[in-house]
């Protein structure tokens, strides 16, 4: 199993964006000129995005491309600068302004990018205050792993309330977001963005999908009182770590590439039978033993660790539906900190 420390987070296009910033400007600027313009534009807005890159991700990734890179100081690379340079020296004028252009116009659409730097306790207790459909509209358009580590952050007593808003929540206006965009920034961070995604039941699946089981079932339970429907809609969107049993031999086999030992071990400490037969039968012999045997060995865990390394699983094989690598099956998932 091929799992890397914080790797198996990045997607296919974000570890070429790595590998190639680390490789340096002449290298990127060879490999662009053997590119479609299409591909050129998916990796340089990946490589943008970075400003720094952590040794143990770029030791992972540079791993992967068969080589081994080694540095104990954060890598501050300069994304944007870096990517600019690349293309303008790759390609002709006119070619490499439309690419600069649409990294720029990608970059501009991304509202709340700074959220990632802020923690997420500091960010909930700030916006906790605020009418509720204020903080659904700010969730709804922040990355949905952030989104979810503030709700589980949120009271239980308000976050049924906001997560059912971030269900019907329709279209933001620009003018509306650039000031709820702006206000935070300057308030969180002191440190711009076009009109932001809708909510609505899918959003609000993305996010449950990255909570925890007590604050998923806070949630459908509250949106169930008063919309029996919706709470049955958004259990039928949701993908768990069950529903892997759908995925096909090829694509189990590519999600256990990407998960590590340790993790896999974990997430079947409450797997089904079949469950457990399905990812013995996609691994050598050798490892399937092993993993039986920790299995037998491990004493009691806490549930919420379970949950955690299942979660992480299972973001691991969405990542790889977003890259066109698997296909995943059918959705459908249906409190306290016990032992298992």
């Amino acid at each position: 199993m091929a799992g890397k420390p914080g790797v198996y987070k990045q997607t296919g296009i974000q570890k070429v964006a790595i590998f190639l910033l680390n490789a340096g400007e002449d290298y990127a600027s060879k490999v662009f000129k053997n590119l479609s313009n299409d591909e050129i534009k998916r990796v340089a807005t990946a490589m943008s995005k970075f400003e720094q890159i952590s040794p143990e991700v770029l030791n992972a990734v540079t791993e992967e491309f068969n080589s081994i890179f080694e540095n104990d100081d954060q890598l501050f690379v300069g994304g944007e600068h870096f990517v600019k340079n690349v293309v303008n020296n790759t390609l002709d004028s006119s070619r490499a302004n439309e690419i600069v252009k649409n990294i720029e116009e990608k970059k501009r659409s991304r509202p709340f990018v700074w959220s990632r730097d802020v923690d997420p306790h500091t960010f909930a207790g700030h916006i906790e205050g605020e009418h509720p459909q204020t903080v659904a509209m700010i969730l709804a358009n922040l990355p949905t792993d952030i989104a979810a580590e503030i709700l589980m952050v949120i009271s239980d007593e308000k976050k049924g309330d906001i997560a059912l808003r971030i269900a019907q929540l329709g279209t933001v206006s620009e003018d509306i977001l650039r000031d709820v965009d702006d206000t935070l920034r300057d308030e969180l961070k002191n440190m711009g963005t076009s009109g932001g995604k809708a909510g609505g039941i899918d959003a609000l699946v993305e996010i449950i999908n990255n909570v925890d089981k007590a604050s998923e079932d806070v949630i459908i339970e509250t949106i169930e009182e008063d919309h029996e429907e919706m709470a049955t809609d958004i259990r039928q969107r949701m993908f768990t770590f069950e529903d892997i049993l759908n995925v096909d031999d090829r694509g189990m086999r590519e999600i256990l590439k990407k998960v590590e030992s340790s993790q896999l071990t974990l997430a079947l400490k409450t797997a089904s039978e079949e469950m457990k037969q399905k990812i013995f039968t996609n691994l050598s012999s050798r490892v399937a033993e092993i993993l039986m045997e920790d299995l037998e060995l491990m004493g009691p865990v806490k549930l919420s660790e379970v949950e955690e390394a299942q979660r992480g699983i299972v973001n691991a094989a969405r990542e790889l539906e977003a890259d066109g690598a698997i296909t995943l099956g059918g959705k459908g998932r249906g409190k306290e900190d016990v032992l298992v």
